[in-house]
């Protein structure tokens, strides 16, 4: 009987997962995608890390490994990231919440609300000036400074303007990756605070 992993994760692979390979170990990349799932879903170091994790589950499906590599053979993008954000806000990883989309698109929605402190998203404080100061960044540029507002939900607006626009230019690139995305896109700038 194999120990369970991160306390829910049956690793039922009917296969060696971490074979030595020329007298090195190796990882079978469907089972590191499935462990790094489930620690990120149940691993209570990594929620002290990144605490945007701590209500997230798996179904109960993929708490079997051979259950998840099943779906992942016929999902998996070689150097895309398993989310489970862009078609679903059910905090849930399963095979109807996930997707694997470009690092980009994937930065594209983080809301950074750890490290951005109390404002809205896109917003910093600047204490000499007093203003609020919205920016945005391009996945495919630099940081914009998009203005010094002396209100923070008018430079909030700023940043989502400026997002959605940004969005828009970018819909041909989501849509040959799956068409649900650029929709929840829309949803999740539009929603942001």
């Amino acid at each position: 009987m194999k120990k369970l992993v991160c306390g829910v994760g049956n690793n039922d692979a009917d296969y060696a997962v971490n074979p030595r390979i020329n007298g090195k170990r190796g990882m079978c990349p469907a089972y590191q995608a499935w462990t790094d799932m489930l620690n990120r879903a149940y691993n209570s170091k990594v929620h002290e890390r990144r605490p945007t994790y701590i209500d997230t589950n798996v179904c109960e499906a993929w708490k079997s490994f051979m259950n998840f590599r099943v779906w992942w053979l016929d999902h998996y993008v070689v150097g895309y990231q398993l989310d489970k954000d862009i078609i679903s806000d059910d905090n849930l990883y399963s095979p109807e919440t996930c997707i694997y989309i470009p690092s980009w698109l994937n930065k594209f929605t983080a809301d950074s609300g750890a490290t951005r402190g109390e404002w809205p998203i896109g917003v910093y404080y600047h204490k000499h000036s007093g203003k609020y100061v919205a920016r945005c960044s391009h996945p495919f540029g630099k940081y914009e400074f998009l203005g010094s507002y002396s209100d923070a939900e008018q430079a909030h607006q700023a940043w989502r303007n400026r997002k959605l626009k940004i969005a828009a230019e970018l819909k041909s690139k989501m849509d040959d990756i799956d068409v649900r995305i650029y929709p929840r896109i829309i949803e999740i700038i539009s929603n942001s605070k």
